[in-house]
């Protein structure tokens, strides 16, 4: 579990969500999360969580359950890896997700309780893994990825979208 994913250890694309994590524990980095972006998303309203800052853009809601899918995901992933499967996953296409989940009939409040309560069941999914399960890996969308890069393209895929809300959104 010790340090960051090396390269060898996740395809470069997912370097772009590794990168935003800090240095540091990878789950305190999770915990805080949740101090640092619940505040965030309670000062959303309703009406603002149906904005789209243009035509064809997701809305917050549909943001926010993006990134609850995700790292429900990113989650099996790791879990499927660190148990030891050695079947690869299939691709996980955000715009087939996103279409299906229908975010915008669902009230804001509960996406936000929503991706609360998926955090909450990461972490100790994270904090429980032997130590030999961190270095394991898998084929999931054709790239080998290991538990430990997974672990931190949860967070990062999180800062990631709410930087973009940030500068496009609010």
């Amino acid at each position: 579990m010790q340090g960051r994913p090396e390269a060898n250890e996740a395809a470069p694309h997912y370097f772009t969500y590794i990168d935003q994590v800090p240095d540091g524990d990878v789950l305190s980095i999770m915990e805080k999360q949740l101090e640092q972006y619940l505040p965030v998303f309670s000062r959303i309203d309703e009406d603002k969580s149906l904005h789209r800052y243009a035509p064809g853009k997701w809305s917050i809601r549909q943001v926010l359950n993006h990134i609850t899918d995700t790292e429900r995901a990113m989650a099996f992933r790791a879990m499927w890896f660190a148990r030891g499967f050695d079947t690869p996953l299939e691709s996980f296409d955000q715009v087939v997700s996103s279409a299906a989940a229908e975010a915008d009939r669902i009230p804001w409040a509960e996406h936000v309780e929503e991706f609360r309560r998926v955090r909450l069941a990461t972490i100790p999914l994270f904090r429980n893994l032997p130590p030999q399960a961190w270095t394991r890996s898998g084929i999931a969308n054709n790239s080998r990825v290991s538990v430990r890069a997974l672990s931190y393209v949860i967070p990062g895929h999180v800062t990631h979208h709410v930087t973009i809300l940030h500068e496009r959104y609010l």
